[in-house]
């Protein structure tokens, strides 16, 4: 557990590290839902003006960053920085070893937007913000409004930007390096709501504003204004939320969009979201709280609008399926709706509604779910299991002769399918669910038969079918703090302290922090392993005291106002046992009462309990099974407190008072050790213990003070040596005591500070200069220590200081509370678990925030010895490690990704562990590597050898400290990595990008195999013709067969189509893109409209549908603008369709054209006349690069194809900055050497030196298993030099990557060999 150090020479430098929030408070409303699951499975949310960042998969908190309050707090006091925004970024981790250390690139970064209008930029490995974004910091009006977030996204131009939307209508973009802002645009009246980011292109971001505008921009460059592409668009079909908002704009009395609130803020309750489609570009999921609509963005209209189902409350959020073709919706009242596309249409069909609060268990009234996420990071991992799940290798099955599907594919595999959903409550819990369908992956689908031996274009199952259920299970709970702090109690460790319900045997100090809370609970916290440990519904009301009774029982009170004629207080007080859960009511009264209780002090050993009333006598009560009440005393006290556990002495550096004062306290130990060894049966009965007395000081009104004795049923005076000179307060009243034997300490409402020997009759006293004193606190003192009087004193204004009595001037010697959290202090106590000289004091703070907080008290004596001393350092406490790699030291993180990528075997994670039976089957060679030997764990390749082959023994040398925690895979990912750790490294790769959230670069390794395959395919059907090229009249010949079967072709490829989730971002082959684009033209037959009749045509052209291209053509009014351009067009392409339509076509279109044709007409006249090349060019200079590869996927062969995908992949790698999708169109068409100057232009030698082993290792296998290339293969020399499929590929480049990776190599043992390993 990490705690911040305080000292008083550092407290100014490290005021941001002072604190360090062990637990924060639940997340409300005003957080606006703020929530983002990084690409690695780090879940971060904000919780007031905290942000929680928790590990979703073993339902762990990692670590809580608190928003500093602003530097114009003063002015803007009432608002308090409540985090409104987080996104983690989208960065990769950094292959670029000359730059690592630096924060600004790291991959761990986390932008976090307030409601004061601030944009932190967090880095998470350091804990510390890198760079600040506040618009109105640069303001020159003093007056000027602060526009708070509303929300945020990261998009790529030239490098890393932010786009924001700022109060209620204006949209920034920020410069995350530099944090220079770059561009604003303001959308006044609009009140903007969500910002979203293309997952095909990452410049490419929309913003919807909730009257339905939507916002669609592409961030061209980085410089200065003009370099956005903005497209105003208007979303049609949401009355029913149009009328919704009119009247909540009628009712606020802020509801105009001149006010600096944003809509979070103005209308909580009213949401509208959206997404991009993962699967189909262009696509846009937008939900009103009334409706659910999907948007084409090429064409700028409405594809379906479907009403809210009955039954459901309104919409809160939408999230498509990563993989699948589903939706998943929440709804306000904590539903979760289940969403499928329809075949052949953008409509989406409801299968099913689930519950995400479940119904029993849960308190009354139903906490509300403000945010709900999905974790990509599982749906990739899970793809790779769905690809490999197969006995037979998906790689070897692809690259097969016979071109086959294995038997097995016509089964049901064994992994359902499942998406992780993560839930966040007003309560302060965290939930994990599981969406599986109740069977299997269904039945693949049947591909029809190859021809020519060519390679299969799929086995890929179809995953979802309408009847196809689905089911939600709960897999985890996170409970963090359940409501907003009241008050705090720490138990106080005591020799007189027994078990609870009687016993003789000492009570040991526990790790546990008692919370009171507004909604009646008591949250119990275990500070090692930070977490709420059990929770009790105690009370009705606000819990207004809490005390522990020995480490095992509770007692709190809270009170009701009675509003009936005779008025009075209820006051309730129960005793609650923290290992049976049961809750036992106490001094049950029939009335109410005339004054409510004011506080409760409970002695150290829980024997006692002291309850005050206001202006009522106070009470004693024995706490034994049933509680007794002893007497009252009606006294004026205005404060007691009991006295804690004595105080060890230093003997060898005390005075001769001092060890007389010791030995007396050892007596007094001794006599209570005695009293401990009476009979069970004594401390068990109704009557307390005569023989062990306890005291208690106060202090009256008019400022007498004294200490009474209890002793057994008595009380009587404890007759200490009063002070020398006179305390009776004349100017302040008492207000705050604390009593440890011999000290008495108090403070009055005037900030003076008196301290008072009972033994001795010494005394002090001096001024804080500061406001009233509520609350003090004696630090646990151990043998050894230098000090006995530190004392934590908490003021009035919500502030607190530390004292130390013993010093020569306390005052000069105070540790102040910094003032850079900005927090109130509610509560204070110390936590008692110290039990060496050498660790530290911890102070425990409830703050108004509703956070826990632990501080680190270090102080440093000065006249202690200059030498180093040796520190005790208590590690956190996990119940499982947290296996997470990506918060790993940079360089030790690379270090796990290059041995998985080299293949470690499965027995290297079992080893030292506890489930020794993961794998039972898998690995065979369990106990044959020495533990000395750790080159015998890595797997025995035939590939090439690339880089240092001393470098993996290294790794793992630098690894086995995380590998003995058991903190790299879990069980499961384990599982998994056993599966296909022998199934070609392409695998491999695959899963060492997934297990760190490179879910492009896992796609990329998974479609490598077909690009390869599609490559050879074409290369093999070329020397295979070996003719000249066909006659014009041969390619007439052959357009009329294709246009022929048209109909049939279309109708197979739509309902056959690959549609395997985010692998369709890279689909590449001509089947792929030519279904795609027939799916899209069914979405777009109902639409009309001259603008979507064009793009209609241009559809149609590109699949080779000439004839319904003609009639839309001819279907066009005389009347309309576009009448005579359409006319001449539709003549040209009937000329290519048959005689009679070019007839009939003539007939209709009139002999004169004036106008000219303002869209690409041009390339319709060219596909006409056959001229396919020139037309697809045409259309990638038009930036229709989809359309481009489409037309060619239907009419371009060989190397007209390969020259269409390579400038494509130029564009993506250039412009989209989407390096993953262009290497796997170089590799499609057949362009590696480009593919590996990307990859050294990216300054990643790791994926360059991978990349060729996977081609030589896909490539040997397809030579190998060919008829033809037989001989060529066995010719191959010992020596295992590279075989990839390219001749523009030199010796010297594959040299030069292989030298470039062992430099890489060299230096990252270095770095690894000087970094530290971190297990948390």
């Amino acid at each position: 557990m990490k705690m911040a150090s305080w000292s008083p020479s550092a407290a100014a430098a490290r005021s941001q590290d002072a604190w360090d929030c062990l637990l924060p408070g639940p997340p409300s409303r005003s957080n606006g839902g703020s929530a983002d699951c990084s690409p690695s499975g780090l879940l971060a949310y904000g919780a007031g003006s905290c942000v929680v960042v928790a590990d979703p998969r073993s339902m762990q908190l990692v670590c809580v960053l608190p928003m500093p309050p602003s530097a114009a707090a003063s002015a803007h006091a009432s608002l308090a920085p409540f985090v409104t925004a987080v996104r983690w970024t989208p960065q990769p981790l950094l292959r670029d070893l000359s730059s690592y250390d630096d924060p600004s690139t790291s991959h761990l970064r986390l932008a976090v937007g307030d409601r004061q209008g601030r944009i932190a930029i967090w880095d998470l490995r350091s804990r510390q913000i890198i760079l600040w974004l506040d618009l109105d910091a640069a303001s020159s009006s003093a007056t000027s409004t602060r526009l708070g977030i509303q929300d945020l996204c990261w998009i790529r131009s030239d490098s890393w930007l932010l786009a924001v939307i700022h109060g209620p209508s204006l949209l920034a973009l920020w410069d995350a390096a530099s944090g220079r802002c770059l561009w604003k645009y303001d959308a006044s009246p609009e009140y903007l709501s969500c910002i979203r980011r293309d997952p095909f292109d990452s410049r490419h971001f929309c913003t919807l504003s909730l009257r339905g505008f939507l916002l669609s921009a592409i961030a061209l460059g980085g410089g200065d204004g003009g370099d956005v592409s903005l497209q105003e668009l208007r979303i049609a079909g949401m009355t029913d939320s149009s009328f919704d908002l009119q009247k909540l704009e009628k009712e606020s009395s802020s509801g105009s969009a001149s006010s600096s609130p944003p809509a979070l803020a103005l209308f909580p309750l009213f949401f509208a979201r959206l997404c991009f489609s993962p699967i189909w570009r262009h696509i846009l999921l937008i939900t009103f709280p009334k409706e659910l609509i999907v948007f084409d963005l090429h064409y700028g209209t409405t594809l379906s609008s479907s009403p809210l189902p009955r039954g459901c409350s309104k919409f809160m959020n939408l999230m498509p399926d990563p993989e699948l073709d589903l939706l998943y919706c929440v709804h306000l009242d904590g539903k979760l709706s289940i969403w499928k596309r329809k075949e052949g249409e953008q409509l989406h069909v409801l299968c099913g509604v689930e519950e995400l609060m479940p119904s029993i268990g849960t308190v009354i009234p139903t906490p509300a779910v403000l945010a709900v996420n999905s974790c990509q990071s599982e749906s990739s991992v899970q793809n790779i299991g769905l690809f490999c799940t197969d006995p037979s290798s998906y790689t070897q099955a692809l690259l097969s002769e016979e071109c086959v599907p294995p038997k097995s594919s016509n089964k049901e595999m064994d992994i359902p399918l499942k998406t992780c959903l993560v839930s966040i409550s007003d309560d302060g819990k965290i939930w994990n669910w599981l969406v599986t369908s109740d069977k299997g992956v269904p039945d693949a689908v049947k591909e029809p038969a190859p021809v020519n031996g060519s390679c299969p274009p799929s086995t890929k199952p179809r995953f979802m079918e309408p009847e196809l259920p689905m089911k939600i299970s709960l897999m985890g709970q996170l409970h963090l703090l359940s409501s907003t702090l009241t008050t705090l109690a720490v138990p106080s460790p005591s020799l007189t302290a027994t078990l609870a319900r009687g016993g003789n045997n000492p009570a040991p100090a526990v790790p546990l922090i008692a919370l009171g809370t507004q909604s009646g609970t008591i949250d119990v916290v275990d500070v090692s392993a930070s977490a709420v440990t059990v929770s009790f519904s105690v009370h009705s009301n606000a819990i207004r005291g809490l005390r522990w009774l020995g480490n095992s029982r509770l007692v709190s009170f809270s009170y009701g106002q009675v509003n009936e004629k005779g008025g009075g207080y209820t006051n309730r007080l129960v005793v609650t046992c923290l290992r049976s859960g049961l809750n036992r009511p106490f001094r049950l009264l029939q009335k109410p009462e005339r004054a409510p209780i004011r506080a409760l002090r409970a002695s150290s050993s829980g024997r006692y309990l002291l309850i005050l009333f206001r202006d009522a006598p106070v009470e004693v009560w024995a706490m034994t099974k049933n509680p007794i009440m002893l007497r009252s005393l009606a006294l004026p006290f205005t404060v007691l407190e009991w006295t804690l556990p004595s105080a060890p002495r230093p003997i060898q550096n005390g005075s001769s008072k001092e060890i007389s004062a010791s030995k007396e306290l050892t007596s007094n130990a001794n006599a209570s050790t005695n009293a401990l060894s009476t009979d069970a049966k004594t401390t068990s009965s109704e009557t307390p213990t005569d023989d062990i007395s306890e005291s208690f000081a106060f202090a009256l009104v008019n400022g007498a003070l004294g200490v009474f004795e209890v002793h057994g049923r008595r009380i009587r005076d404890f007759r200490p040596k009063w002070p020398s000179t006179s305390f009776a307060s004349s100017d302040g009243l008492i207000t705050a005591m604390a009593y440890r034997l011999p000290h008495v300490v108090m403070g009055d409402r005037l900030g003076n500070i008196r301290w008072w020997d009972v033994t001795t009759g010494l005394s002090s006293s001096f001024n804080t200069h500061r406001e009233g004193i509520r609350r003090i606190k004696f630090s646990p003192v151990v043998p050894g220590d230098n000090s006995r009087g530190r004392i934590a004193v908490l003021f009035y204004d919500n502030t607190f200081s530390i004292f130390d009595l013993d010093s020569s001037d306390p005052l000069a010697n105070a540790l102040l509370q910094p003032q850079s959290p900005g927090t109130l202090v509610l509560e204070l106590d110390w936590l008692t678990m110290r039990s060496e000289r050498n660790e530290p004091l911890v102070l425990c703070i409830a703050g108004a925030d509703s956070s826990l907080r632990l501080i680190e008290v270090n102080i440093h004596n000065a006249k202690s010895s200059s030498g180093t001393k040796s520190r005790v350092l208590k590690e956190r406490f996990r119940p499982i490690p947290l296996c997470l790699p990506i918060l790993f030291p940079t360089a030790h993180a690379l270090a796990l990704r290059t041995i998985l990528q080299l293949g470690v075997k499965p027995s290297w994670f079992n080893l030292n562990s506890a489930t020794t039976d993961i794998l039972p089957f898998h690995i065979p060679e369990t106990d044959t590597a020495s533990p000395r030997d750790l080159r015998s764990f890595m797997i025995e390749s035939v590939l090439p050898s690339v880089g240092d082959t001393v470098v993996p023994e290294l790794l793992l040398k630098v690894l086995e400290p995380y590998r003995k925690e058991g903190c790299i895979l879990d069980d499961e990912r384990v599982r998994l990595y056993a599966s296909l750790a022998n199934k070609g490294s392409a695998v491999r790769f695959a899963f060492a990008a997934a297990i760190f959230g490179e879910v492009s670069e896992a796609m990329f390794w998974l479609q490598l195999p077909h690009a390869l395959c599609h490559m050879l395919e074409r290369s093999a059907n070329k020397s295979q013709q070996g003719v000249p090229q066909p006659s014009i009249s041969e390619s007439e010949s052959a357009l009329l067969n294709r246009i022929a079967s048209r109909e049939k072709s279309a109708g197979m490829v739509t309902s056959e189509a690959v549609k395997y989730g985010q692998l369709n971002m890279m689909a590449f082959k001509q089947e792929d893109l030519w279904g795609n684009a027939n799916e899209r033209i069914s979405w777009h037959a109902k639409l009309d409209g001259e603008e979507a009749i064009q793009k209609r045509v241009h559809e149609l052209i590109s699949v080779g549908n000439l004839e319904a291209a003609v009639s839309l053509l001819l279907s066009t009014p005389p009347e309309g603008s576009q009448f005579y351009p359409n006319a001449l067009r539709a003549v040209a392409l009937s000329s290519a369709v048959s005689r009679s339509l070019h007839e009939l076509a003539v007939k209709v279109v009139a002999a004169n054209m004036v106008r000219t044709d303002k869209s690409l007409s041009g390339t319709h006249l060219l596909c006409a006349v056959g001229r396919y090349q020139e037309s697809c060019s045409q259309l990638q200079d038009a930036g229709c690069w989809t359309d481009a590869a489409t037309l060619a996927a239907t009419h371009l062969r060989g190397a007209d194809y390969s020259r269409v995908l390579q400038r494509w992949a130029d564009y993506v790698l250039r412009s989209e900055h989407n390096i993953w999708r262009a290497l796997i169109l170089y590799v499609a068409a057949g362009a590696l050497a480009e593919a590996l100057t990307a990859l050294r232009n990216a300054r990643q030698p790791d994926t360059a030196a991978m990349f060729m082993l996977a081609c030589h290792e896909i490539y040997t296998q397809i030579s190998s298993e060919s008829q033809t290339s037989v001989e060529a293969f066995a010719s191959v020399d010992e020596n295992r030099s590279f075989r990839l499929p390219s001749r523009n590929l030199e010796d010297e480049d594959l040299k030069a990557v292989s030298e470039f990776y062992g430099e890489y190599q060299r230096r990252l043992v270095h770095l690894c060999m000087d970094a530290t390993p971190s297990f948390d």
